[in-house]
């Protein structure tokens, strides 16, 4: 029987045959390959040692920081399941993931933090004697763990704004970042995206199966150039609000073209993406090849647009990816099918069978499959908001709003923006003659919304549309409202 494709491999592989290569820099601070490999048996050993078990899910708040990477790895080793939590997140968005997931423990930052989400579950600060020790034991190879085990939970809104928690197996992980049986020097790649998201893992985790590093910035664009050019990375990926930054940096003076001049692969996606900004990317960055890419944390990399095929296919997103089908349904929606599938959502048997139906997920996504197989997306099935590569609910933000003073009556919409895909509008019935600002909206709703939720845009009307029969809001019709589509 052929080794199961395990996540912890990955880290013992690379340990193995480049033990002195960088593996992860974040900041000024970076770890080999072997060194991160024996602080992660540490770390597995100490979970072990406070009666943690493989298949134990373990809540991690989770910075951008060696730390998160340390444990990432030690629990990947233990068998355990990771489940990163979003440090920008409100009490009460935790509080509700974490009801979810129900997780054995929480590892945050200072264990005398008392936040009401971790309440009656053992917590541990993540400065815990052990974590960051080194280990020659290997704890992982004591412990048998299934390829097909859970390795990790990534939580999301779904469409009323509880959370969905995706649960990606260790064989999806290694199948959706493996780099082929012959790869070739990969080079530095920096990585604008966070450690409690998907993309961040799944950069990271290519460039570790291909023995290369990753370096960790923040999505300033002054911080990536200086990050590129550093490291002299050939590689970097950002969404299209991103490199719209850059190239606004640059325009300033604050960026130097030069700083970007070893980039060998400049990619972007997640949301709409025009012609227009891709041909400024490739003015930006000519050495380097552009690609657009569409996927999403249950399906992995679903498709991608080559540069050759800017002109000939504009807005498209390309072919297929490699390992995966797809399909447009009648109704116009987009579904994929192939081994690098989330197994579905966590303990939520409606939300799977609503999401994975014979073997197909629907992505809810509206697209149009060309004669040459490029896919190229139109618009949202469903009531979800994406923007800037961030789903949201606009029940839960209707929600965070219907409280405050001057809001008679409230819905959110998506509306289409070239930096963002879509940003979330508040389109508000005021009460009485007293009228709010966005800045009132924003602020009161931070305190229930992480910042990406909150609206960015407010319209006022003086009556929403609704179903006569139930008097459900017309999304659909206050945007044509709106915009005058």
């Amino acid at each position: 029987m052929p080794a199961p494709l395990l996540v912890g491999d990955v880290f013992r592989n690379a340990a193995r045959a480049v033990p002195d290569r960088v593996a992860v820099v974040i900041g000024d601070d970076a770890l080999t390959f072997g060194k991160l490999d024996r602080m992660a048996n540490a770390g597995a050993q100490e979970l072990a040692g406070a009666s943690l078990h493989p298949g134990d899910r373990i809540a991690v708040l989770a910075p951008t920081d060696l730390t998160t990477v340390v444990l990432f790895a030690a629990v990947a080793k233990l068998g355990g399941v990771f489940v990163p939590l979003n440090p920008a997140l409100g009490d009460d968005e935790l509080a509700a993931i974490v009801a979810t997931a129900r997780p054995a423990a929480v590892i945050q930052a200072d264990v005398a933090d008392d936040r009401p989400f971790r309440q009656g579950i053992a917590t541990w600060g993540r400065d815990r004697h052990g974590w960051l020790d080194e280990a020659v034991r290997d704890i992982g190879s004591d412990h048998a763990v299934a390829e097909t085990d859970p390795h990790v939970v990534f939580f999301t809104s779904g469409s009323t704004g509880a959370p969905k928690g995706a649960v990606l197996s260790h064989r999806v992980n290694v199948l959706r970042t493996h780099p082929g049986s012959q790869f070739e020097p990969r080079g530095v790649n920096v990585c604008m995206f966070p450690l409690f998201h998907m993309a961040g893992w799944t950069i990271a985790m290519g460039q570790w199966q291909a023995r290369d590093a990753v370096v960790f910035a923040p999505p300033d664009p002054v911080a990536l150039a200086d990050a590129v050019a550093r490291h002299r990375a050939t590689r970097m990926n950002c969404i299209p609000l991103v490199w719209r930054r850059i190239l606004d940096a640059v325009a300033a003076g604050a960026v130097e073209p030069a700083s970007l001049s070893s980039l060998r692969f400049a990619d972007t996606g997640t949301s709409a993406t025009p012609p227009e900004l891709l041909t400024a990317i490739r003015g930006l960055v000519p050495q380097a090849t552009v690609r657009v890419f569409y996927g999403s944390t249950e399906a992995g990399n679903v498709a991608s647009l080559e540069m050759a095929d800017f002109e000939r296919k504009p807005g498209s997103v390309g072919p297929p990816s490699l390992l995966t089908e797809v399909r447009v349904t009648a109704a116009g929606e987009l579904e994929v099918t192939g081994p690098l599938l989330f197994d579905g959502y966590f303990e939520d048997p409606e939300a799977t069978a609503a999401a994975l139906v014979d073997g197909w997920y629907r992505t809810g996504d509206l697209a149009d499959l060309d004669d040459d197989g490029h896919l190229t997306i139109t618009g949202r099935a469903h009531a979800t908001i994406r923007t800037g590569g961030e789903t949201v609910a606009p029940a839960e933000v209707e929600q965070a709003l219907r409280d405050h003073p001057a809001i008679a009556d409230v819905a959110v919409v998506g509306l289409a923006d070239a930096d963002y895909g879509e940003v979330v509008c508040a389109v508000v019935v005021a009460r009485d003659a007293v009228v709010p600002t966005l800045d009132d909206l924003r602020t009161f709703a931070s305190r229930a919304l992480a910042g990406y939720k909150l609206p960015r845009r407010l319209e006022m009307v003086d009556e929403l549309p609704r179903t006569a029969a139930t008097g459900q809001v017309q999304r659909h019709l206050l945007v044509e409202r709106i915009t005058g589509a």
